[in-house]
């Protein structure tokens, strides 16, 4: 008997009989309120245990010998695929035209609408090549004019310039795409021109203030998406209107980690960007392009999903749901005293008078 005795002194939550607990309408809305507030915390304690959380850390990068995916979608309305070429180049000075990753061309009509497609090959620029060494002397020009001749790049250049040409007063435009794999250092890639010959260039445009570089950039990337991920030069648009000029985009690039809740590592960069535009003046050598100049910083961010503990959330639940209980409980006492004051005051006054 002294034990139990001992155990019920301790004991924190005393119950009453029945006929001395008295119920009211005060204490039923409150308790109502009470649920609805508790039912609400759980779900929104419930919804935050469930969603991932993400942590972020840096360390230097150690990687050595790997290539660097550069993932390209992008739209020049105002040029046509044939005097399209893409070039990279990277800080060690190697040059490349004919790249190993495929990269796509689709002729698009005045309308956006695609109407063919074509592979991207050095061709021009080997005509380029062929065709750049031009000499003063009239015996060294006779025998250029022959050699052109025999390799039929004058019958080549008449043919595409007729067919620029009508393309351009067609409205075509250029949807370029694919995916360039570079070396792991500090380069750039460009857009333009460029592969064309010179001359050609020049009868086909009157000059380089008339190649309008206008472009649509819809997926720039340096490796596959993760959650969460913002690329700022997706959807980027860049109109030029009776002018020209050369676009560079500056780009920092973030080597990056990340880490599921399964274990699996997804290796990939984001990057950072500023933006340069120069307008063309009448006397302009060069010719406009839209150039990507990259660089890679030394630190690696690691990127990893955690989901908080089930400890975590049972100490959140006890805290929101007792106290709401807790509070709840207080405004039914308040409330019932206040209601129990008016209603004792008007019968205390009928009895004295």
């Amino acid at each position: 008997m002294g034990v139990k005795q001992a155990l019920r002194s301790i004991d924190a939550f005393p119950r009453a009989e029945d006929h001395l607990l008295q119920k009211t309408q005060s204490g039923a809305v409150v308790s109502i309120v009470g649920l609805l507030i508790m039912a609400t915390l759980f779900l929104h304690e419930l919804s935050y245990y469930l969603n991932t959380l993400t942590v972020h850390q840096m360390s230097v990068d150690l990687k050595r010998g790997e290539t660097l995916p550069i993932h390209v979608n992008m739209t020049f309305p105002s040029l046509p695929c044939d005097v399209l070429s893409m070039d990279a180049i990277d800080m060690s000075g190697k040059h490349e035209v004919d790249l190993d990753t495929n990269i796509w061309k689709l002729r698009l009509n005045s309308h956006g609408h695609i109407i063919g497609t074509e592979y991207i090959s050095d061709l021009v620029e080997k005509e380029h090549d062929h065709s750049s060494h031009k000499h003063d002397g009239k015996e060294e020009h006779k025998n250029e004019t022959e050699a052109l001749n025999t390799l039929g790049f004058d019958q080549a250049a008449e043919t595409m310039i007729k067919k620029v040409k009508q393309a351009l007063a067609d409205g075509e435009g250029c949807r370029v795409y694919g995916v360039l794999d570079v070396q792991r250092v500090a380069g750039n890639f460009h857009v333009s021109v460029h592969g064309l010959n010179i001359y050609v260039a020049q009868m086909i445009f009157g000059g380089s203030k008339n190649v309008n570089v206008s472009h649509m950039i819809h997926d720039l990337s340096f490796g596959p998406k993760y959650p969460g991920i913002h690329n700022p030069l997706d959807d980027t648009n860049r109109i030029l209107r009776d002018t020209s000029g050369t676009f560079k985009y500056y780009i920092k690039i973030v080597p990056t980690e990340y880490r599921y809740l399964s274990k699996d590592v997804l290796t990939t960069n984001q990057y950072s960007v500023t933006e340069y535009y120069t307008p063309m003046n009448e006397f302009e050598r060069t010719w406009p392009a839209v150039y990507f100049l990259y660089d890679l910083s030394p630190i690696t961010v690691t990127i990893k999903e955690e989901r908080r503990s089930f400890l975590h959330l049972i100490t959140r639940l006890c805290a929101v749901l007792g106290g709401t209980f807790a509070l709840t409980g207080m405004l039914d006492r308040w409330m019932f005293r206040l209601i129990e004051s008016f209603t004792k005051k008007p019968s205390t006054r009928s009895i004295h008078k």
